[in-house]
């Protein structure tokens, strides 16, 4: 079936679909030994020229659209100040970000905006910056409950310390809290971890986030146990069965509480699902600003489907103004990012819109695919609708894998 002209172009001018920024900030206060983003301790000395790069890439945002040759989009409707730890700027230094956000687009009345921040680090200055400029949700990174774990991999709070900033964000008139967990810490046990998930349903936070301990050479825990050492507790980090176990017991006592899982490493109370991450899962628009930051628009070639670039994840070379980094996306790989990205959602991926936007001949070509992956356990179908078993979840990476370039996909296909 030949797609009809405009059907992707409805996707990304759809008056519903506007643009989400994401600002990082890379600076921390420590550098915890499982962390294998671009970020780290930096002097104060830097805080400032950074800011101004910021700023500076944040007016210049529709030449670099431009340049890039993706679409330049003015609306917007949640930003994601990420990091690192924001909270770590001068209040003065956030509100510049925040005024050369809404000086260069135009922010709709009831945007999502997140804050990061990591737990002691929300002074009562800090909190009147975040609501000053317009903060309304904010993400704590408390990884968990028990002192001895959040100790071990080189945070500085106790679980005291959150239990009072959450108080205090609500009193503030912030009820949409997100709390970070992470599965697989030094000295977690299946007891502590209980004790973390049932703390965290306790507090009555409507988002939870649970990651499993990521085991790769970015990170210092992550080269230490590869290496077989004992360095950063290493040797007390539980196997990888033990945090599988971890991770399933999240999603029983989360969804037993109202929690319900809509992402695999996200969960929700209705009406509280991070707006701003869907968009990367939905393959909507976003721009990105700061280090080790990426953007998606829609192209303005009518060869293409996509633009993608990203900023250098070294500090040094983002501050001394370093290329960008461009991708551009075909509609085989539109395709592919269409289902491995589709697939992270509970809701799955539907069948019908992919055979709408791409040609019912891709559905044709993935079917036995779909299908073994059926009888794997890995992949249930309903109707028109495919999405990932509990046990795909937790190989969602081979299921992915599975997606990519099953077919080639020919302009007017």
């Amino acid at each position: 079936m030949a797609r009809t002209a405009g059907k992707m172009e409805k996707v990304w001018d759809n008056e519903e679909v506007s643009l989400g920024i994401y600002i990082s900030v890379p600076f921390c206060r420590t550098k915890c030994s499982y962390c294998n983003f671009a970020s780290d301790v930096f002097s104060k000395a830097v805080f400032e020229k950074y800011v101004c790069r910021v700023c500076g890439d944040i007016a210049g945002a529709p030449q670099t659209a431009a340049q890039m040759g993706g679409k330049f989009e003015r609306e917007v409707d949640s930003i994601y100040l990420g990091g690192g730890t924001p909270t770590v700027l001068s209040s003065a230094q956030l509100r510049r970000m925040f005024d050369a956000v809404r000086t260069q687009f135009a922010v709709k009345a009831g945007a999502e905006i997140t804050g990061e921040c990591a737990p002691g680090t929300l002074t009562a200055e800090m909190l009147d910056t975040l609501l000053l400029c317009g903060v309304n949700r904010v993400s704590l990174g408390v990884q968990s409950f028990v002192d001895e774990e959040a100790a071990s991999v080189g945070r500085l709070h106790k679980r005291a310390t959150t239990l009072d900033d959450i108080a205090r964000l609500r009193a503030a008139g912030i009820t949409n809290i997100n709390i970070d967990l992470i599965a697989g810490l030094p000295h977690q046990t299946a007891e502590s971890w209980k004790k973390s998930l049932q703390e965290t349903i306790a507090t009555g936070a409507p988002h939870v986030s649970v990651y499993m301990l990521e085991v790769d050479e970015d990170s210092r825990l992550g080269r230490e146990l590869i290496a077989g050492g004992t360095r950063y507790h290493a040797h007390f980090v539980p196997d990888e069965e033990a945090i599988v176990e971890f991770y399933l017991a999240a999603c029983e006592a989360l969804g037993a509480a109202g929690v319900a899982q809509y992402e695999i490493s996200n969960f929700a109370r209705a009406g509280f699902e991070s707006r701003h991450n869907l968009k990367y899962w939905t393959r909507q628009p976003y721009l990105g600003f700061g280090v080790d930051a990426h953007s998606m628009l829609a192209s303005l070639s009518p060869e293409l489907e996509a633009v993608r670039f990203s900023t250098s994840d070294a500090l040094e070379k983002y501050v001394a103004d370093a290329p960008l980094q461009r991708t551009t996306i075909s509609r085989t790989t539109a395709m592919e990012e269409t289902f491995f990205l589709g697939l992270r959602l509970n809701r799955g991926v539907d069948l019908r819109e992919v055979g709408d936007l791409f040609g019912s001949n891709t559905l044709e070509a993935l079917r036995a695919n779909m299908e073994d992956l059926v009888e794997q356990g890995l992949l249930q179908r309903s109707a028109d609708r495919i999405f990932l078993t509990s046990r795909g979840r937790l190989l969602s990476n081979e299921v992915f894998q599975s997606f990519l370039q099953p077919v080639e996909l020919r302009p007017g296909v």
